[in-house]
């Protein structure tokens, strides 16, 4: 069921021993999120802890530096930045059909929860974290600042998407008014590279395909080499965005095999294609610009037959 801002707010002011459950793989806005939440919930004096179904990135730790660890049967079930189930991961699995509250920004939201605020003019999740906060009058520390900053820039690109409305830079200033460090937080998401990242970025270079008179580049990555490499999950931030930047290049596809052996993709569009109708033909979502599907059961070769036959289809309705 669909609420409003203020009814989502009280539900969390109602509420006590709150999980707050982010999606698998989980970046900048998901993490940013449930940090925020978490520290603005104990800062009401409230129970409250936070689950993912991966391990926090490193470059993402500082997120969650002070925060007080608690132990408790959940009592009320929030999910943040997670738009269908498939998002939980196997180790939330047990926790799909028990979500009281749903606060997302992707217009494919898969409505699991009982009840849900979302809002796809968002640019990031934590944009309406931000309001919930304020309308729960949660004092903004600057480690809160910091939190939705983090989420807002890295959904964003550091604000160079298409998403970004003129709501996300007043968001942003204010947040940098409330004491985010923002030149820190960008020069760590941004400007600071590990040798593992750049040894991905060299393979990259390397394998990508080009396909559609070079309008459409394609990445596989094997498991086998993100262990060679001893990359981290932060360390493949972003390079789902690699191919799209390339001149000419309107769909860029990032196929990544996990350790369990299932193929998660990403799609990175620009305009006129949409990544979301795309991936909406395998079960997943997201947004124009960017979604995500994933499969199981099926070799590099498969995946990537599937959705570049998608993506034909698509370049036809556009008139490519």
């Amino acid at each position: 069921m669909d609420i409003t801002l203020k009814k989502a707010a009280q539900r969390l002011l109602d509420a006590d021993d709150i999980l707050i459950l982010s999606h698998r793989s989980p970046d900048g806005d998901t993490l940013g999120c449930a940090s925020a939440l978490l520290r603005g919930l104990h800062s009401l004096g409230k129970k409250a802890r936070f689950l993912c179904s991966d391990p926090v990135p490193k470059k993402f730790a500082f997120l969650f530096a002070g925060v007080e660890e608690q132990v408790f049967e959940p009592g009320f079930i929030v999910s943040v930045d997670i738009a269908d189930r498939q998002l939980f991961g196997k180790n939330l699995e047990s926790y799909t059909e028990k979500v009281d509250l749903c606060l997302d920004h992707h217009g494919t939201n898969g409505d699991f929860a009982k009840e849900r605020y979302v809002d796809a003019k968002a640019s990031a999740a934590c944009e309406i974290l931000f309001q919930v906060l304020k309308e729960m009058q949660v004092t903004i520390s600057s480690e809160i600042a910091d939190c939705l900053f983090t989420g807002i820039s890295t959904d964003t690109g550091c604000f160079r998407f298409g998403n970004v409305t003129p709501r996300t830079h007043r968001m942003a200033a204010e947040l940098i008014e409330l004491g985010a460090h923002a030149a820190d937080i960008n020069r760590e998401m941004y400007d600071t590279k590990s040798r593992a990242r750049l040894e991905v970025e060299k393979y990259v270079l390397q394998a990508l395909t080009f396909h559609f008179d070079g309008k459409c580049a394609v990445l596989c990555l094997p498991a086998s080499l993100v262990e060679e490499l001893g990359v981290e999950e932060g360390d493949l931030d972003g390079v789902a965005s690699m191919s799209r930047q390339v001149e000419g290049v309107l769909v860029g596809v990032t196929i990544r095999e996990k350790e369990d052996g299932m193929l998660k993709v990403s799609l990175r569009t620009n305009p006129p294609m949409n990544a979301s109708e795309i991936c909406a033909e395998f079960g997943g979502g997201g947004h124009a610009a960017a979604a995500g599907c994933a499969f199981t059961g099926k070799t590099f070769d498969e995946v990537k037959g599937l959705l570049l036959e998608a993506i034909a289809k698509q370049m036809e309705r556009c008139g490519l």
